[in-house]
């Protein structure tokens, strides 16, 4: 999940996956887990601040349900009452000031609500999904609780549904290898990040970002996740 401050205009564009604008959306907006890609118009990215939410940690800013803002782009301001994080930080002359003002406001947010920290069940189930190749059933098994709660609670704290997020992380995986320039097979790099098979790999490869391992590779620049329109 992500924040995101637009401080060059009064507004961020929404746009299709075609590439074409759709809507104006409000200047800082809340910006949900996602299972498909999206696109960004770079007009908006003149003077722009972007804040990561490490998985699980939405509640420990909000006390909302992530998984209520899944692939939905939300005002700030309908959650975040009484403060407009644009309005301070365009007050503020130079880029280093904006980040140490920005992280004083998101300080005092965090205060509000001490002991918020994602659940010892979230956790266990991201370090068994990072360190082994569980299935959700298997998952569930060893920490000791049912399918249907663990799927629950990870939805509720996290964003999406565990089976989503380890498809999301193998994919990244493939991402990070394609980016750095890997130059294997496509069944074998397949089986290296997970997969049973190139088509599983090039099936969920389009899925999440709508372009096949062959174009991104083409098409990479300097940051992982982001490609050109052509």
């Amino acid at each position: 999940m992500q924040i995101i401050l637009n401080l060059s205009r009064s507004y961020l564009t929404d746009c299709g996956e075609d590439g074409k604008a759709s809507r104006r959306l409000p200047r800082a907006i809340i910006v949900g887990t996602r299972a498909r890609f999206g696109v960004v118009d770079t007009a908006d990215m003149e003077e722009m601040v972007g804040i990561l939410i490490e998985p699980g940690g939405f509640a420990g800013l909000f006390r909302e349900r992530a998984d209520l803002f899944f692939e939905r782009s939300i005002g700030l301001e309908e959650v975040w009452t009484g403060t407009s994080l644009t309005e301070r930080l365009c007050e503020v002359p130079t880029p280093v000031e904006k980040l140490r003002t920005l992280e004083v406001l998101l300080s005092r947010r965090l205060h509000l609500h001490p002991g918020t920290r994602r659940s010892e069940l979230v956790d266990h189930a991201m370090h068994l999904f990072r360190e082994t190749d569980f299935r959700v059933a298997d998952c569930a098994r060893s920490i000791g609780v049912s399918e249907r709660r663990l799927s629950q609670v990870f939805r509720e704290q996290v964003g999406m549904s565990p089976k989503t997020w380890c498809r999301i992380r193998r994919f990244q995986t493939a991402v990070r290898a394609l980016h750095d320039g890997v130059d294997v097979p496509w069944t074998e790099l397949a089986l290296r990040c997970g997969y049973y098979d190139q088509s599983h790999f090039s099936n969920d490869f389009r899925a999440f970002s709508g372009i096949n391992p062959t174009t991104y590779s083409a098409l990479r620049g300097p940051w992982q996740n982001h490609v050109p329109i052509v």
